[in-house]
């Protein structure tokens, strides 16, 4: 007899994309969430800010990726209360590492990017059990990711401009909803560099496109 608390895996759809560029990182999404074979949302938002200088991609539910959202969010506005200054994107990445692994025996279902901007570009790639890698490079989740990490793998160059690195993640974004059914419906693009997170219009995107 089947067992109706057995702990079965969830499948989601998603493709998300960060970068290291000279200057900048780079932070790149579809826009589809879906809920089995229906399309729920064609503009969700897959990349969150959660300080001025740091963003994060999300993969997986909907539903845990806000909730450690506004886990998050409380506790970078604590931080920046107690020690008056912003935190480092490294502290922000094992932070968040720190809370996914205090739940990793009941997890939140994400694979997350944590990317942005200090003394200079960083990126971390984290999973659901807590675990935590600094990417020198780039780095891609969710159901697309190998589409995508065959076009980084073959644009990537180190000391990329800003400008190439935007036109290399829509390239790889792209790819993914070429060929992945669980991404689609447009590409999100921000850049967090020294002046802070911000997001690309849709214009832009579409002209880095071509």
């Amino acid at each position: 007899m089947e067992n109706d608390y057995e702990i079965k895996p969830v499948k989601t759809g998603t493709t998300t994309v960060g970068l290291v560029s000279k200057d900048a990182v780079i932070l790149g999404a579809d826009r589809k969430a879906t809920m089995g074979y229906l399309i729920a949302s064609k503009t969700a938002k897959k990349i969150l800010q959660i300080d001025d200088h740091i963003g994060m991609t999300i993969a997986g539910l909907v539903g845990d990726a806000q909730a450690l959202e506004r886990y998050i969010k409380a506790e970078l506005k604590l931080y920046k209360l107690s020690e008056d200054r912003k935190i480092s994107i490294s502290a922000a990445a094992y932070l968040v590492a720190n809370i996914l692994y205090g739940r990793r025996f009941y997890p939140y279902y994400v694979q997350l990017i944590v990317g942005g901007y200090d003394d200079k570009a960083k990126l971390y790639s984290l999973g659901a059990d807590g675990s935590v890698m600094e990417e020198a490079k780039y780095y891609s989740s969710g159901s697309g990711s190998p589409m995508a990490f065959g076009v980084l793998e073959h644009g990537f160059k180190r000391n990329m401009s800003t400008e190439e690195a935007k036109k290399l993640v829509v390239r790889s974004v792209r790819s993914a909803l070429r060929r992945d059914i669980g991404s689609g419906s447009g590409i999100d693009v921000v850049v967090i560099d020294s002046k802070g997170f911000r997001r690309i219009d849709d214009d832009e995107i579409k002209k880095l496109g071509k």
